[in-house]
């Protein structure tokens, strides 16, 4: 996979629907990403250590 995904890869690679990865774009609550003249992209280092962060411990987790 490339380093710098889009909206849709990043919503295929967490397994989530475009819809989500907007809302998180528009709620702050997703992953860091950069404007690349119109475009979004996410660098997937990023989206790797932004997965790291949600994981859940236990009986917390799925």
């Amino acid at each position: 996979m490339k380093a710098l995904l889009s909206v849709r890869e990043l919503a295929e690679y967490c397994g989530v629907p475009v819809a989500t990865v907007y809302s998180w774009n528009t709620r702050g609550t997703g992953p860091k990403y950069y404007r690349v003249g119109i475009h979004v992209r996410y660098r997937l280092s990023e989206v790797d250590a932004w997965l790291e962060r949600q994981a859940q411990n236990g009986a917390d987790g799925e």
